[in-house]
């Protein structure tokens, strides 16, 4: 063979080496590429090896995002790309100012969970698929914020979520997208705004505080009378015990006493009894002569008044003076 004759050869070995080669694609697993054949849709190329025409049918160029850290912040730019990640995806947006129903301005920044369920919607519903979503979740954002008071999105974030997630659902439900949930990183109010949370903080904790401490008086007073009502209240029944146990003595003194004096009557009796004196009037005598002593026992009665009954008084004594003479 001549030289051209193996020229001629390798050029159309080197052809068809070209030709194979950009008719065997090998699809990675989770991606997929869709296939145009002379402009139109074709297929949908599957995980592993596929087989195209070469300069008849090509994969479809589509839109994606980079993220990429410049001087220590993270830049999202777009890029062309042929391939489509079926995996869950997620986009960190950057912070974005809403406007609150109370009219304060905010500045939030949100991640965003999706997955494309259809390429072949992903491709042709829209053009440019992530800056379709970062644009849709900005405004549905700002529509539910717009709904609610700053006190009350800084409480509930997951009811923000919630609602984010069934928002961008249902709209990018027609693009082969499935938003699995969204979720806000930072909500950042105003310097004006933060400082005046901080006083309100302060002072409901100090209100707190000091309700506490109001509770606290208050229960201790409680505690305090009661003790005091029970220690009262035990005092009480401790006198009363002694005054019970005081008056049962002294009743039963009264009534020794009183048997003893009847005993000694009695005895008194039965010795005057052959006498026939009268033992009430010996009583009766006894009785006046004691009185007498203790009229007569202090330093200062110089007087003795004698009573008009003293008569029959001094016959008794007489009477006994007869009865102790006669025992003699």
């Amino acid at each position: 063979m001549t030289l051209v004759a193996w020229i001629l050869a390798g050029v159309l070995v080197l052809l068809a080496i070209v030709v194979i080669s950009a008719g065997v694609k090998v699809v990675p697993q989770s991606e997929t590429r869709v296939v145009e054949r002379l402009g139109r849709f074709h297929s949908v190329l599957s995980p592993g090896l596929n087989f195209i025409i070469p300069f008849v049918d090509r994969p479809k160029v589509i839109y994606t995002r980079k993220v990429e850290t410049y001087g220590g912040h993270n830049i999202a730019r777009a890029i062309t790309t042929s391939v489509i990640d079926l995996r869950e995806q997620v986009y960190d947006f950057p912070s974005q100012q809403v406007i609150t129903r109370d009219n304060v301005t905010t500045e939030i920044n949100a991640l965003l969970y999706f997955q494309i369920t259809d390429p072949k919607k992903a491709v042709y519903e829209i053009d440019n698929l992530p800056n379709a979503i970062e644009k849709l979740t900005q405004t549905s954002l700002r529509n539910v914020i717009g709904e609610l008071e700053l006190d009350e999105t800084l409480t509930s974030r997951d009811t923000i979520n919630s609602k984010l997630q069934v928002i961008l659902d249902d709209a990018t439900n027609k693009w082969g997208v499935k938003v699995n949930r969204v979720e806000l990183q930072d909500i950042t109010p105003p310097e004006s705004v933060r400082v005046a949370m901080e006083k309100q903080m302060q002072a409901e904790r100090n209100r707190r505080a000091e309700i506490l401490n109001a509770e606290g008086e208050k229960q201790s007073l409680i505690l305090r009378s009661e003790g005091e009502k029970a220690s009262r209240i035990n005092e009480a029944e401790a006198t009363k015990q002694s005054e019970v146990l005081r008056a049962e003595g002294e009743a039963r003194a009264i009534l020794l006493n009183a048997q003893a004096e009847a005993d000694a009557i009695k005895c008194i009796a039965a010795a005057i009894a052959s006498e026939q004196t009268d033992p009430a009037t010996y009583m009766l005598a006894m009785k006046y002569i004691e009185t007498l002593k203790e009229m007569t026992s202090g330093k200062d009665n110089k007087t003795i008044y004698m009573p008009y009954e003293a008569s029959g008084v001094l016959s008794s004594l007489g009477s006994m003076r007869a009865l102790f003479e006669s025992k003699k």
